[in-house]
């Protein structure tokens, strides 16, 4: 039955669409100036407090909520607002499983790879690299994510100015400098407070426009429930997709499994995120942040999911493509804001309020986490290494405005891409994924060496590029969903035409059917985009292992354990110490994230440890055979009594890797440099 006639795209060709009124443009421009106003007010709180670890850091004292909220906007932005809808649209609800890999995604990045970087207080994440590896391998990693960034910041900014293009004609090209503009300077001004603090403005913002668009569109469709069923008419509604084929775009294991490894590369071990991270005061400060993310992520990822159904409940008989009222697949939120929501003033401003706070809170991170990052692996590591504090905080500053120009210059390449989603997780796959799989090789593999890092990190890059040019030069053929064209309103004859109904669902998640099933390039390219993080990681890890054992394998027992994650103590806390031993690969971790060692694990005479009753530094020592070498004041206990030089464990060269904050906090280890200088013994 056609649809009442309510002033619908589909329904008057022809007609220009609803156009901003001042409402609208109000609401926007404020949220360009409050979170401008952000900046300048940290600009000016902060103006005496001219430290490196103030601006980038926000001084190491935040609470838990606004880091959180901070870590979801980062890289929950426009592209998810724009791109889930579209994919409800195009596809079917086989996206949803996604939402289950942000549980794996948040216990390996709280769990896993936090207390490594945590524990090792650094600024850039890169720097492990350096205490692992080389320092070349540092600024290997250290390009290769800012090279990402940048490309990633260029396509966030670009998708909401596309959308401003469509909902209001506002140039397209006017909104990308204007916002970037706006970003880069309370960016540059007001330092990591600023940023977190208008991140969590931003995720409000976003919270209520999503949740406006759900209720108004469902109001319009006659009910959520009416949407759904249309949805399930059309064959969208399907969630048993288990082929195990890595060809098929969106199945539960590419969503679970791949996904896992797509957004871990993101809250694991992204500059960005780890940054945010260590602005907390303790580690289980920064886990409680991330384990904050979990409900947040699955918010917007369904409230998202939910707006496509409606989406799709308005336009279920007159297809917007085949009606020529857009042609790209982020254009199709913004055409059913404007039909549901344009003729109620504020509405529409809101929603391009909410597209921009996506857009802002992400490419503020960015620019934050690319200055501190250049600034720690090259200004100071290869050019100035005792710039003064105020030096480099002014230093800080003139990064970020100059990667904003950057950025701006790269949206043009961002307009190439295609549709903001696949892209983005795309691009993270191929440049997010090789890095991923580096920080794995050092973290989880102790006989990797930095030759293995090199070509690891090489192979990874070159494998993943080729499989992603590839796709682009040889596209699949990825059959979408059923539209259908039954109650548009033609402006010129013979063009009223439908589409068949499929016979079953199953067709739209089926292998993909390729050009020639039996060229091997072809089925390579063929590869689902939510593999190729995880594709990555496979390649940097065994090719980093084979060059790795050819040159020379790095003896386990050499490092320093805060270097090496023990993942099955993680995983498996509760078997027994004969199970796991073996799984620390020979790596000491007695004393590490609370390990207890087994008596072979240190050379100790006599006993693996002598009892000592709670006292002071000022205390004395009851040093029953003077070879006392570390000693940890937190249960009594001496922990490393060596009866020999060579009994020491080594660090492999990462002797000025500093005493984690759980030490220094908690327990109030003495590090052994201390304890073995005859000056310090003599005063204790």
């Amino acid at each position: 039955m056609p649809l009442e006639d309510r002033g619908y795209s589909f329904q008057h060709p022809g007609r220009d669409p609803p156009s901003f009124t001042t409402v609208d443009y109000v609401l926007f421009a404020l949220t360009l100036a409050v979170s401008a106003s952000i900046g300048f007010y940290y600009a000016w709180a902060d103006r005496r407090k001219k430290n490196i670890k103030e601006f980038l850091m926000a001084g190491g004292n935040m609470s838990p909520i606004p880091v959180a909220l901070s870590l979801l906007a980062s890289f929950m932005s426009a592209i998810t607002l724009l791109g889930t809808p579209g994919e409800m649209y195009n596809y079917t609800t086989m996206y949803w499983w996604i939402g289950l890999s942000y549980f794996f995604v948040v216990f390996g990045a709280a769990h896993v790879f936090l207390p490594v970087f945590y524990n090792l207080k650094v600024t850039s994440a890169y720097e492990y690299l350096e205490h692992r590896f080389s320092k070349g391998v540092r600024t290997a990693g250290s390009m290769t994510f800012s090279i990402q960034m940048l490309l990633y910041m260029a396509l966030v900014l670009y998708a909401p100015s596309l959308a401003l293009n469509a909902v209001t004609g506002f140039t397209l090209w006017g909104s990308v400098i204007s916002v970037g503009a706006v970003c880069t300077l309370y960016t540059s001004i007001g330092g990591m407070k600023a940023v977190l603090i208008t991140d969590s403005f931003q995720v409000i913002i976003m919270f209520t426009g999503l949740i406006a668009i759900l209720i108004k569109g469902s109001i319009e469709v006659g009910g959520f429930g009416e949407a759904w069923q249309l949805a399930y008419d059309s064959g969208r509604v399907y969630f048993d997709d288990f082929s195990p084929d890595p060809a098929v775009r969106h199945s539960v294991w590419s969503l679970v499994i791949g996904g896992a490894f797509t957004w871990v590369a993101i809250y694991g071990v992204n500059q960005a995120q780890v940054q945010r991270c260590c602005t907390v005061p303790t580690l289980k400060q920064a886990q409680i942040a991330l384990w904050l993310n979990f409900p947040g992520l699955c918010f917007i990822l369904y409230l998202c999911c939910l707006i496509g159904m409606v989406v799709f409940g308005l336009y279920s008989h007159c297809d917007p493509f085949l009606y020529k009222s857009i042609k790209t697949s982020d254009q199709l939120l913004p055409l059913f804001v404007m039909d549901v929501l344009g003729s109620l003033p504020g509405f529409p401003g809101l929603f391009v309020a909410s597209l921009f706070s996506g857009a802002l809170s992400t490419v503020s991170s960015g620019l934050n986490s690319l200055s501190a990052v250049v600034l720690q692996d090259v200004v100071k590591s290869y050019f100035v290494p005792d710039l003064s504090e105020e030096k480099a905080t002014l230093v800080s500053k003139i990064l970020v405005f100059i990667f904003g120009i950057i950025c701006l210059g790269l949206t043009y390449v961002a307009s190439l891409l295609g549709g903001v989603l696949q892209a983005a997780l795309s691009l993270f796959g191929m440049i997010g994924g090789p890095l991923l799989g580096l920080f794995i090789l050092g973290m989880m593999f102790p006989w990797s060496n930095k030759w293995g890092a090199y070509t690891g990190l090489l192979s990874g890059l070159v494998f993943m590029f080729w499989i992603g040019v590839g796709a682009q030069i040889h596209k699949p053929n990825i059959p979408k969903a059923p539209v259908y064209t039954t109650d548009c309103i033609w402006n010129i004859t013979n063009n009223a035409s439908t589409t068949a109904m499929p016979t079953t669902t199953a067709m739209f998640n089926a292998s993909i059917a390729a050009a020639d099933d039996s060229d091997p390039l072809q089925r390579l390219y063929d590869l689902s985009y939510m593999w190729y993080s995880a594709t990555a990681v496979l390649t940097v890890c065994c090719v980093g292992l084979i060059v790795s054992f050819i040159t020379g394998p790095t003896r386990a027992a050499d490092l320093d354990p805060k270097l090496i994650c023990p993942l099955f103590d993680i995983l498996f806390p509760y078997l027994p110490e004969k199970i796991k031993k073996p799984m620390r690969f020979g790596v000491n971790h007695k004393g590490a994230r609370h390990i207890p060692a087994s008596d072979s694990e240190a050379p100790l005479k006599k006993s693996s440890t002598n009892k000592l009753d709670t006292f002071s530094s000022t205390d004395s020592l009851n040093k029953s055979n003077g070879d006392l070498n570390t000693f940890d004041k937190s249960n009594g206990e001496i922990n490393c009594t060596f009866e020999d030089e060579d009994d020491k464990p080594k660090t492999n060269g990462a002797s000025n890797i500093p005493p984690s904050y759980d030490e220094v906090l908690e327990s109030e280890t003495i590090p052994a440099g201390v304890i073995n200088d005859a000056e310090h013994m003599t005063k204790l």
